[in-house]
């Protein structure tokens, strides 16, 4: 079985781990959001292909979801006392290698696709994981602060900010002139089911449609696309997803997320049992819905949704 997940930083990671496990013999391609890519201290960052890479190739930092275990912060601390910054960035030491690494790669020519390959060689992540795009690709949010508007990188909102104010607008700057990376048309072509993980349904999931080619793409693929709520109760389960749902218009709730992705686009959809009541809602707007849990509480939980989602899948088929 051929699968494409489209997958942004922790809960795609999470929700990679237990597809694994619920389907050991498939080919999975993972098409990583790159649309929270930043430059810092002068090195390329890919936070969300990162977070993949570590947690399926066993470096991640199991607490948090980010940056790498027994991490160090000698040289962030060093670059503070130099009063370089940013400091609300927090690289540790064993991360730093890895966007060196990536830098130094890109610097001599290579596509972020060719540099993901060579970093994923070391960490062997058992998947394809392929960036959506190599050309740059940065989210930003327009927000408003003290009577002022602006616009900030995703990051300094999300990390910063912790998303405190609200967001006016989220634009992928650079998506709109972007093409696929090499493989990913074909990865979506050539699949026999395409999932959206309970990833971020607008800066991640959202990012990488927002890239020409990738949503017509998955529309004329014929494969059944099915995608897991990452709204339980009408509140995110991780993260402020609220936040930037409200900022494209869409309320937070497991059956509106459904509807902004549409019927030509999505064929089936999982709640979680708590919003059970949302499926009927779901369904007349003309996408097959089941209420399973949907929380990732460890590999095993997470393998009975990927089991449950591959299920609705062959529903589809």
């Amino acid at each position: 079985m051929r699968i494409v997940v489209l997958a942004g930083g922790i809960g795609g990671a999470r929700f990679l781990r237990g597809l694994k496990q619920a389907a050991p013999d498939a080919e999975i391609t993972v098409v990583g959001n790159t649309g929270d890519d930043i430059h810092l201290f002068g090195l390329k960052v890919c936070p969300d292909l990162d977070t993949v890479m570590y947690t399926l190739g066993g470096g991640i930092n199991e607490e948090q979801g980010w940056g790498r275990t027994d991490e160090s912060f000698t040289v962030k601390e060093e670059l503070a006392a130099y009063g370089v910054g940013p400091e609300w960035f927090g690289l540790g030491d064993r991360d730093f290698a890895t966007h060196v690494v990536r830098t130094q790669m890109l610097g001599a020519g290579y596509p972020l696709s060719a540099v993901t390959e060579a970093l994923c060689a070391r960490w062997q992540p058992g998947v394809r994981l392929l960036p959506m795009s190599d050309d740059r690709v940065e989210t930003h949010v327009a927000i408003e602060v003290d009577g002022e508007q602006r616009a900030v990188h995703f990051q300094e909102y999300w990390v910063k900010l912790r998303a405190s104010v609200d967001a006016k607008a989220i634009v992928p700057v650079g998506a709109e002139a972007a093409k696929p990376a090499p493989g990913v048309l074909d990865a979506i072509a050539e699949a026999d089911v395409i999932l959206f993980p309970p990833s971020n349904p607008v800066v991640s999931v959202g990012t990488i449609l927002a890239v020409p080619g990738i949503r017509e793409a998955i529309v004329a693929a014929g494969a059944p696309v099915v995608g897991l709520s990452p709204i339980v109760g009408d509140a995110p389960v991780r993260g402020m997803a609220d936040k930037v749902l409200a900022a494209v218009g869409v309320e937070s709730t497991a059956a509106a997320v459904a509807r902004n992705y549409g019927s030509e686009l999505l064929g089936g959809w999982l709640v979680d049992t708590v919003d059970a009541g949302a499926v009927a809602d779901v369904e007349a707007a003309g996408i097959r819905c089941r209420a399973v849990p949907l929380m990732m509480t460890d590999v095993d939980a997470t393998a009975a949704m990927a089991r449950e989602a591959l299920a609705l899948a062959e529903e589809l088929r």
